[in-house]
């Protein structure tokens, strides 16, 4: 589904976490929990000199998604790049088996995860791997009776384990300005150096992990403008399309034979990308 239409809209992406959450609901069904004035925050950032936000950086809100129960998960890329620490990332871990233990009682509770994160907070480190590793399984166990919505908007971009929950999802929806991989761009010129990729090259950057590249190679599923209307009607065709036959994550065996192809000595261009991607039943 590709709608870019270019009328006017209302940005999502200048919107704050919370303020996706609630605009993706139905009207007045959105309820927060574990909000700030809950004050459940990392224990760990202010003994290293970092202030604590009081959510952690992570939305939780719970309401109705086309007059079905949903729960949506915001992460605040504003907030510490959208890392994910002990707290942020068991609040998302824990709404997601909650999410599934009520369709295990037969209420049909789905999830919408907004992904603007870059990876694990290095200042809590395996606290933070661990929670992304719930997250994983909490999206592996619901979307056996749900579909696990994820979208990137930006301006953060998708990145480490989050990358993997992103890829775990039933249907990702993107934005241009959105950026997913498992790898940051910076990482990557560390270890690969500047002639494989450079940090600082914007369009070369976006050719290869932007939204519409990864919409081109079908490892997102809606490619949209950065529009609150389209990524609502995006987020409910998906919702409304059900559990698909077969995730994209079992599709390992053709994503594995794909990169088996891959010449590493030649620099790779999105042409070739996609090209790759569309070849055999990962197309």
């Amino acid at each position: 589904m590709n709608t870019t239409d270019f009328r006017q809209r209302d940005s999502f992406i200048e919107l704050s976490a919370r303020q996706r959450a609630a605009a993706l609901l139905d009207q007045g069904t959105a309820h927060e929990l574990l909000g700030p004035f809950d004050r459940v925050k990392s224990p760990w950032l202010e003994r290293q000199g970092i202030t604590a936000q009081a959510d952690d950086g992570v939305v939780v809100m719970k309401g109705s998604l086309g007059q079905q129960p949903a729960v949506v998960l915001a992460i605040e890329g504003a907030y510490q790049g959208g890392s994910m620490g002990e707290v942020g990332g068991a609040k998302i871990a824990a709404a997601l088996e909650l999410a599934a233990e009520d369709n295990r009682q037969g209420v049909p509770t789905c999830a919408v995860i907004l992904f603007e994160t870059g990876g694990v907070r290095l200042q809590e480190a395996n606290l933070g791997l661990a929670a992304i590793a719930d997250i994983h399984a909490g999206i592996a166990d619901l979307r056996r009776y749900q579909p696990v919505i994820g979208v990137s908007a930006g301006n953060v971009g998708c990145y480490g384990g989050m990358s993997i929950a992103a890829g775990l999802c039933s249907y990702l929806v993107c934005t241009r300005d959105a950026r997913l991989g498992l790898n940051g761009p910076q990482v990557i010129e560390q270890e690969a150096g500047i002639a494989e990729f450079d940090s600082r090259d914007k369009p070369f950057i976006w050719s290869l992990t932007g939204g519409e590249q990864r919409y081109q190679t079908g490892l997102v599923d809606a490619y949209v403008q950065d529009d609150l209307a389209q990524i609502h009607a995006a987020v409910l065709q998906c919702l409304r399309a059900g559990v698909p036959q077969q995730h994209r994550s079992d599709r390992f065996r053709d994503y594995l034979a794909r990169l088996a192809e891959v010449d590493t000595s030649v620099q790779a261009t999105a042409e070739n990308v996609r090209h790759l991607y569309k070849k055999g039943s990962a197309s």
